[in-house]
């Protein structure tokens, strides 16, 4: 297989991949000297925006050509002009796989247990499956069907079930945040996950765009579908089903867990133990009580750097004249993303981060009195706003003392600060960036209308934000402002706060992805520590799934 990539594609090509493939395999043939013949098959392989001259805007693409029999790869790459070559590169063709169980994989007595439906545990429970083992996936929430009803009653009415809501349930936080799948790390199974995904309902189109999403409103049937595979490969799932303890032997291996199930009323709660000698622990960065579990159980865990602030909101059409110039507005483009970051003098940085094009700001709370912000989008991106975490680190010297959960207790005191300044029933305080920056209370909206769904409170958002926080943020903005001009729009909107975008925590585990002196038990994904977004957690699942199976690539 030959890739041919930077390849310039005219906006009016389409955006569709019929109309992309059919322009990119033309110039790659051309750089190649074949003839349309010679190619058995073409598929686009990378597809972006270049944006850097406003007057000229076009796509940058790729294209991955299979030869027909008897031309060699080499061959025709080596006849490639000089000024081609460095975008010509011949490809292995062996097709993304699942891990499979080798002699050195675990014997295990009891089917293993994944505890945590998110995209880690998801992808690890099917992993498993693919393998042979017939995991059991247990999930504190609820289907995405159920799941969804929850949502939209506490968006309507504040009625919070801290069991199933924006952070725990089917598919995990990522279900209503987007379905971003861009990421910053390189992993051989990106191009697996991205399949799966397809062939659970997403659109075909992730495969190739450069900054792929999948969209709020098709997650929840997607990550349905991953499910249905998991049970008709022989695994079983419980929803309702919550960890309260793990049990260990004198070695501290893993012998069983403790669960409380719940019908999905929520009206009948029993208690059961699951014996079982590997539970990977893929709970989520909201788990708290997993967290204290842990600490109480004595497992190793450590403070990591996390990040807090609040999500701002702009117009969509400024942030789409800002990147694009003249040809904002393009069919083929679409609303407009951005990814910014500041670094301040006194080595603390702002950064931009889950940005949603044409989305809204949503309400993520998963305890009682405290509000939490998140972003989302539909598929189709066509809301008025966008919006983005605007996010400061939380490094582990800025906490007090030397408690290992001291995050979580900074993140509960100013999601309850939140609750507060927002006058109760989970109204989020905002703020015009404006405002914000003159150090001045808001009495009300400009030309940006907040999308909290819970309704919002007008004034000051400093009281819910640590001091380095807001003092990096205030620094910080005039620095985005330079960089994309609608961040000096002064009737922008602050909502506060945001707090849920990684763990405060890690779970120490070894190389072999067990955790430190808990032989079975398999700390996974986001919440443990090892993840930062959908491709990356479900990444980790399948690492930890080949760390039980044995099947552990030289080098991983």
């Amino acid at each position: 297989m030959i890739e041919v990539s930077n390849i310039r594609v005219a906006l009016d090509a389409g955006r569709d991949e019929q109309g992309l493939l059919a322009a990119t395999r033309r110039r790659a043939l051309k750089i190649l000297g074949l003839h349309p013949a010679d190619v058995e098959a073409a598929e686009l392989a990378r597809v972006s925006v270049d944006a850097r001259k406003k007057k000229d805007v076009h796509f940058v693409a790729s294209a991955r050509l299979t030869l027909r029999r008897g031309l060699s790869d080499g061959a025709v790459v080596a006849e490639v002009p000089a000024r081609d070559a460095s975008h010509v590169a011949v490809l292995d063709a062996a097709p993304a796989a699942w891990p499979r169980l080798q002699p050195s994989g675990a014997a295990l007595a009891e089917r293993p247990v994944v505890v945590g439906a998110g995209c880690a545990g998801l992808f690890c429970a099917l992993a498993l499956a693919e393998a042979g083992l017939k995991p059991l996936l247990i999930e504190r929430g609820d289907d995405a069907r159920r799941r969804t009803d929850r949502v939209t009653r506490f968006d309507r009415t504040g009625e919070l079930d801290p069991e199933c809501n924006i952070q725990f349930g089917l598919g995990g936080a990522g279900t209503f945040s987007d379905g971003k799948l861009t990421t910053g790390t390189r992993n051989p199974d990106h191009r697996l996950i991205l399949q799966t995904f397809v062939e659970a309902g997403a659109p075909r189109e992730i495969l190739w765009d450069a900054k792929p999403h999948i969209g709020s409103d098709i997650l929840p049937d997607v990550v349905e579908a991953i499910v249905a595979r998991i049970r008709t490969l022989g695994g079983a799932v419980r929803f309702r089903c919550r960890l309260t303890d793990i049990e260990r032997g004198s070695s501290g291996e893993v012998r069983g867990i403790s669960v409380e199930a719940a019908d999905p009323a929520g009206s009948a709660v029993t208690a059961d133990r699951i014996p079982c000698d590997t539970v990977v622990l893929a709970c989520g960065h909201s788990a708290r009580d997993v967290f204290e579990l842990l600490h109480a159980r004595g497992f190793e865990l450590q403070r990591k750097t996390f990040a807090m602030g609040a999500r701002v909101e702009h117009l969509q059409r400024d942030v789409d004249r800002a990147q694009y110039g003249p040809a904002a507005g393009h069919p083929s483009l679409g609303a407009a993303p951005y990814k910014l970051v500041a670094h301040g003098a006194a080595g603390r940085s702002l950064y931009t981060f889950c940005m949603c094009p044409g989305g809204e700001v949503v309400a993520a709370a998963s305890e009682p009195g405290g509000v939490v912000t998140n972003g989302a989008s539909l598929h189709a991106r066509a809301g008025a706003n966008a919006n983005a975490a605007l996010l400061v680190n939380v490094n582990p010297q800025d906490l007090p003392g030397d408690d290992v959960l001291a995050g979580v207790a900074l993140q509960r005191r100013c999601e309850r600060a939140a609750f507060e300044l927002g006058g109760g029933g989970y109204q989020a305080p905002v703020q015009l960036v404006g405002d914000f920056l003159a150090g001045r209370p808001s009495a009300g909206p400009g030309r940006v209308k907040p999308t909290y769904p819970r309704g919002v409170s007008w004034g000051a958002i400093d009281g819910c934000l640590p001091a380095h926080v807001a003092e990096t943020m205030r620094a910080g903005i005039p620095l985005l402002a330079r960089k994309l001009r609608a961040f000096g729009d002064a009737e922008a909107v602050l909502t506060a706060v945001e707090s849920r975008s990684s763990s405060p925590v890690t779970v120490v585990r070894d190389r072999a992805c067990e955790a430190a002196g808990a032989p079975g038990l398999y700390p996974c994904g986001e919440g443990a520590g090892y993840a930062g977004g959908i491709m990356s957690a479900a990444a980790d699942g399948i690492r930890v799934a080949r760390a039980i199976l044995g099947d552990v690539p030289a080098g991983r």
